[in-house]
């Protein structure tokens, strides 16, 4: 984030040293690199470390916050920021006032939230091991049903797909494709993947595997239209978790491949903050969007406390959520790399550098202000 900042203050007073930069950047394609690609390794990376008892526990919690969640948040982002710009947009300075798709679209990819940013942090707070799991197991599963709206709401906005062709029942029949085939597919690659690391017998084979998992998961979903992020999500739990018990009942740990996973997880999502910098380069006039973004965070904030203070007062949850859960759910929620994925993914010139700017301004403060805020807090407040 420093060094994006640098290069935005080194082009505002001498652009001529980064023009071959420009150049580069310029011809990068990021809705191939990012969506094709690297959320795909990023999701893999994360559910191979989850514990699927864990999971189960808290399942009710987490099929709630990773779906309804969602889509609450989606649309109170996209309609409240749709009104509140067109009631300030003469205070803002900027000359665009953005359609409602393009704000429910900034709305399902700001909504997802990254459970690696915030874990680590979780754990040195000792926080229980109920709330790890809820934040945790929310952000793996919203991402995959985040981008299957946000791949919706984009193609009505590219005109791809017709407001009046979409209806409850085919929007429910895409979500049962989607994450129905996902869940299969996972399943499938996910036995493969492990069958093959036990016939092989070899850590650095295994890692190979595993990778081999991670792109034939993209493959397969690209050709038949599944959930491609939810594919990864499901295979990775499925082969972390029988490597886990595996190890444990024959008292033997390949830990090989969890470090291989945890390095490349931290690797990818550095380069997406480094990717995202560099498009910050092609942004005219970032600091004219410092108003919006200031507002954005606000609106993306009380959205959050919406999307997760209206499950909890309609659902019958097994165990009544405390202040203390409650505030940790809400604060906890970070934004990271599948927003920022999302984001540069969207090819639109007109609405383009205004989604990623107010992206990254939420994501800066949701990372820095947040980030280094939760621990502390978490630790002051009771665990009950």
């Amino acid at each position: 984030m420093v060094f994006s900042i640098i290069l935005v203050f080194v082009r505002k007073f001498n652009p001529e040293p980064l023009s071959d930069l420009y150049n580069i950047i310029t011809n990068i394609n990021f809705t191939q690199l990012v969506m094709g690609g690297m959320l795909y390794f990023l999701l893999f990376a994360g559910a191979i470390q989850i514990n699927i008892n864990d999971l189960k526990e808290q399942k009710l919690s987490i099929i709630v916050f990773s779906t309804l969640s969602v889509i609450i948040s989606t649309f109170v982002v996209g309609f409240a920021l749709f009104y509140l710009l067109k009631l300030l947009l003469p205070f803002t300075g900027l000359d665009i006032q953005p359609s409602l798709i393009y704000c429910l679209l900034f709305g399902s990819l700001i909504s997802p939230t990254d459970a690696i940013a915030v874990l680590g942090i979780l754990k040195e707070a000792k926080v229980s091991k109920d709330i790890e799991t809820k934040v945790t197991g929310e952000a793996l599963f919203n991402d995959g049903v985040a981008v299957v709206l946000f791949t919706l709401l984009y193609s009505i906005a590219l005109g791809k797909e017709q407001i009046d062709d979409i209806t409850v029942p085919s929007i429910s029949w895409l979500l049962f494709r989607e994450i129905f085939g996902a869940f299969i597919v996972g399943l499938a690659l996910g036995f493969a993947g492990w069958y093959a690391m036990k016939t092989g017998k070899d850590m650095q084979l295994s890692v190979l595997i595993t990778l081999s998992v991670v792109l034939c998961g993209l493959l397969i979903s690209q050709m038949i239209d599944i959930s491609g992020p939810l594919t990864m999500v499901f295979a990775g739990i499925v082969i972390g978790n029988i490597e886990r018990d595996y190890s444990k009942k024959h008292n033997v740990e390949n830990t090989f491949v969890k470090t291989f996973w945890e390095l490349t997880d931290e690797i990818l999502n550095a380069l997406l903050f480094l990717l995202i910098g560099f498009e910050i380069l092609l942004i005219p006039d970032l600091h004219h969007y410092w108003i919006v973004g200031i507002l954005t965070i606000v609106v993306v904030l009380i959205s959050r406390y919406i999307s997760i203070k209206i499950p909890t007062l309609l659902i019958p949850f097994r165990e009544k959520f405390s202040s203390s859960t409650f505030f940790i759910l809400v604060w906890g929620g970070l934004r990271g790399g599948v927003s920022i994925a999302l984001a540069l993914s969207i090819t639109d010139v007109t609405y383009r550098n205004f989604i990623v700017a107010i992206t990254y301004f939420v994501v800066v403060f949701s990372i820095v202000v947040q980030g280094l805020s939760i621990g502390k807090i978490a630790k002051k407040l009771p665990q009950n």
